[in-house]
């Protein structure tokens, strides 16, 4: 869609050079104050991890209560992400994005004053709800403040701070821990909280999605769907597949996202247009992002560990000789931005994917007991490149292939994917270590992990061959055009959001 500087003619340029100023500073607070939100939401899926014994030893608990600390905010995040993107749509997405936000705030400091296990894991359940309502509104508010020219190099900025968090969740949870106490790890996340608040009511525009209606049946179905799949792919890490609440919820969950589609296709105001799905952009980047985290989350788990019970690093030393695969995306997902700006998101994914991958093989061939740091170094540098590749232009993908006023459920369900990509990831991956090995010595180890990290690479691979399915030009949407390809603007969807004001960049 064009915007109303797109549109204008010549003697419009001085208008246009006058709103230049105000429209570059209101894209530059969407970017800080979204990057800023999901940094946070991202931290906190890692972040407690390393505190676990402190939290065992303050709080008591059994090791599945330990482990719900950290499931808890996994379960509600990813069952309600797409409700989230929804309830934006249809109510405004900087409301929305305060409200989840406030919510979000107020439950870390919930988490950060509880003095039982169980008012943790409730505490870290209601941050999650928080988070699946503000994480694909960021996304969603950052494209509508970016001028289309530019979304590329904003995306890989806030991919970056998404990487930022994935590579210093363990660090920043371990740091607090040792040197100061595990409350900090959620008092971190209130006065941030508390002064990005009123900085997005000021700063970010409001939008909508004109027409948008909730969908109460394809929401109940799709969040009691994601509800059942992550559910039973969380336990499988203390359960085995074949317990019968294992077994239930994943068919459950199965079952009801079935029922989703099936009745997403018949009403007439759908939650997600199944329509979508006919779009090779759309499809496609769903696929790779779904294939992409199955390999990376499994991966990641596994080799953060062998760091310790291989390496005989501690928690904080195993995430310092991660940081060039987990850190590296702080560095190079700004530069994959800007470059598919100019070559469009499906060659820099597809390329991603493919070093991604590569860098889970070379790994698996130089794991062993007596490896050096210095041996696994091309891998993880290699990897971390990869994945930086990957994370801008994808978001970029998502979001050039829908109209405007689809942006917010395409983002949820892109989302939603990638939360059920990294559940089943772990679950599968850990399942093919304990087949093939296991933590009775280190060869023992060293002989589960190789086969789940060819196992990793392949499916990052198949993740890279889905992308490269995509059209050519995907991505490129500088003249109004979604995904490279005409026809497929905002004429196809609900209609175009237009956020409250003149001269929005898209």
């Amino acid at each position: 869609m064009h915007s109303t500087d797109d549109s204008s003619t010549d003697d419009s340029s001085t208008d246009d050079s006058a709103s230049a100023g105000p429209d570059r500073a209101r894209a530059i607070w969407a970017l800080v104050i979204t990057s800023a939100a999901g940094f946070m939401a991202a931290l906190d899926n890692l972040v407690v991890t390393t505190a676990l014994p402190s939290l065992r030893k303050d709080l008591g608990g059994s090791l599945d209560d330990l482990e719900w600390t950290v499931s808890a905010y996994t379960l509600t995040f990813a069952a309600l992400l797409m409700f989230g993107a929804a309830l934006g749509d249809r109510f405004g997405r900087r409301r929305l994005f305060l409200a989840g936000l406030s919510v979000f705030t107020a439950a870390s400091a919930a988490a950060a004053l509880s003095d039982g296990i169980g008012e943790l894991i409730a505490a870290r359940a209601v941050q999650g709800v928080g988070a699946a309502v503000m994480m694909p509104l960021t996304l969603t508010l950052l494209t509508a403040a970016v001028p289309a020219a530019r979304r590329g190099a904003a995306l890989g900025i806030w991919s970056a701070c998404q990487g930022l968090a994935v590579a210093c969740g363990p660090l920043i949870g371990g740091g607090l821990t040792e040197h100061i106490s595990w409350h900090w790890i959620f008092w971190l996340n209130v006065p941030i909280g508390l002064l990005l608040l009123p900085l997005a009511r000021l700063r970010l525009a409001e939008s909508h999605a004109p027409g948008a209606r909730l969908d109460p049946v394809g929401t109940v179905l799709a969040s009691g769907g994601l509800f059942g799949i992550v559910y039973g792919l969380v336990r499988t890490s203390s359960h085995p597949w074949s317990e019968s609440l294992v077994l239930l919820s994943l068919f459950s969950g199965a079952a009801l996202l079935v029922a989703f589609v099936l009745h997403e296709q018949r009403t007439r105001r759908p939650m997600l247009p199944m329509r979508l799905f006919r779009s090779r952009a759309f499809s496609g980047v769903n696929a790779a992002s779904l294939l992409m985290y199955v390999g990376m989350f499994g991966s990641i788990f596994l080799l953060s560990q062998f760091m310790q019970v291989v390496g005989g690093h501690s928690p904080t030393e195993a995430g310092l000789r991660m940081l060039p695969w987990t850190g590296v995306p702080m560095l190079v997902a700004p530069l994959a931005g800007i470059l598919s700006d100019r070559i469009g998101g499906r060659p820099v994914v597809a390329l991603g994917l493919t070093l991604q991958a590569a860098g889970l093989a070379l790994y698996a061939m130089v794991a062993a007991t007596d490896v050096s740091y210095a041996a696994q170094l091309p891998a993880l540098i290699i990897s971390g490149v990869g994945m930086a590749l990957y994370f801008a232009p994808a978001a970029h993908l998502v979001m050039s292939s829908v109209s405007t006023g689809e942006q917010g459920i395409a983002s949820g369900a892109n989302n939603a994917l990638r939360e059920v990509g990294g559940a089943l990831g772990i679950a599968v991956l850990a399942s093919v270590f304990s087949a093939r090995g296991g933590y009775r010595d280190p060869q023992d180890f060293v002989d589960g992990l190789v086969p789940a990290l060819w196992i990793g690479s392949g499916v990052v691979l198949l993740g890279a061959v889905a992308a490269l399915l995509m059209p050519r030009g995907a991505g490129l949407d500088k003249d109004g055009q979604f995904g490279g390809q005409p026809g497929n603007g905002p004429e196809a969807g609900r209609g175009a959001a237009l956020p409250e004001r003149a001269g929005a960049g898209v």
